[in-house]
């Protein structure tokens, strides 16, 4: 069921969101958005509308982000804008392409095709990717499989991703997730193909990530060598999700190398956040200090700073700390 909220808990959170006091940490905000995300209402889309007046990239790609994932078409418009604007950090622009492709309206396919052809790489591949998202929920094959998704493989993983898993290997369903060698040494060489689409290599990654095992792991890491930022973020991404500890070296690696793109490294501190295992922590805090680190990876590890200590802790749920406080109503 949808959480609700009073007045009075939704100025709350848009005052910790917009940082409306001055003082309020990012990483605040942050519990402050993912509350809000739970919502899913027009009200809670507005409030998460406002933020993209902000400085942040981080704080603006993780906005665009919630309204994919709330799957509210009142955030349409406002996503469109933020694609469209092409002084704003690609890596927001990307993430809004991501969320209109999440939500999978056909009234976005006008404004994703028009920017197939943007000069930053990770926006028209976002721009391709979600595209063939849109058309693949609206194929039969597409809707035949959402209609076939059990209860147990929504709730392993509750993200709509950019791309469905290859085929009948959704988390929950027996033997069709099929974790043996033979598949997983297929999906890897899918992943690995770049003479194919970077939709259907998706696939295989989302597959993977719902095998989960260590040999799978070793599969996703192997896409670090890949030359799309775009590609290397995902699979950091999927990393935050697995929460495997197995693969913290790589993504130790990832955010120790300068010379990688930014939006690859900010993604594999919030993982490695996730996955908060004892030697996670000092990284994190190197890189919150660190001066000459990219605004948004000190952010970003100041953000997986949080969930490090949420994760070691005894608080039931990371988007509900401000959500208590300012008197969010869960039914």
């Amino acid at each position: 069921m949808v959480a609700e909220a009073s007045s009075s808990s939704l100025e709350a959170l848009e005052a910790a969101l917009l940082n409306s006091p001055g003082n309020v940490p990012l990483h605040n905000r942050f519990r402050a958005l993912f509350t809000l995300k739970a919502l899913k209402n027009d009200e809670a889309v507005d409030i998460i509308s406002k933020g993209f007046a902000d400085e942040s990239a981080l704080l603006k790609h993780e906005l665009a982000y919630c309204l994919g994932q709330m799957k509210n078409k009142k955030a349409i418009p406002v996503l469109e804008t933020v694609l469209a604007e092409e002084k704003e950090d690609p890596m927001v622009r990307h993430e809004a392409a991501e969320a209109l492709g999440a939500i999978s309206s056909p009234s976005s396919i006008g404004i994703l095709k028009k920017y197939l052809d943007d000069p930053e790489r990770c926006v028209r591949e976002t721009c391709e990717i979600a595209l063939a998202k849109i058309e693949w929920d609206n194929s039969e094959e597409g809707k035949k499989s959402l209609e076939s998704i059990t209860d147990a493989a929504e709730q392993v993983y509750t993200s709509i991703d950019p791309a469905p898993p290859s085929s009948g290997l959704f988390a929950g369903q027996g033997a069709a997730n099929d974790a043996s060698p033979e598949n997983v040494v297929k999906l890897r060489a899918t992943l690995l193909d770049t003479s194919l689409s970077l939709f259907e290599r998706y696939r295989a990654m989302f597959a993977l990530r719902n095998i989960g095992t260590p040999a799978a792991v070793d599969a996703l890491a192997a896409g670090f060598a890949d030359d799309s930022a775009l590609f290397k973020h995902e699979i950091a991404f999927v990393f935050g999700q697995l929460l495997s500890t197995h693969s913290v070296p790589a993504l130790l690696a990832v955010l120790q190398d300068s010379r990688e793109s930014e939006m690859v490294r900010h993604e594999a501190a919030e993982a490695l956040g996730g996955i908060a295992t004892p030697e996670v922590l000092p990284y994190l805090k190197e890189y919150v200090a660190k001066p000459d680190a990219p605004r948004v990876v000190r952010e970003s590890c100041q953000v997986a700073m949080d969930m490090w200590e949420y994760e070691n802790s005894d608080q039931f749920q990371y988007a509900n700390g401000l959500g208590e406080s300012a008197g969010i109503e869960q039914p």
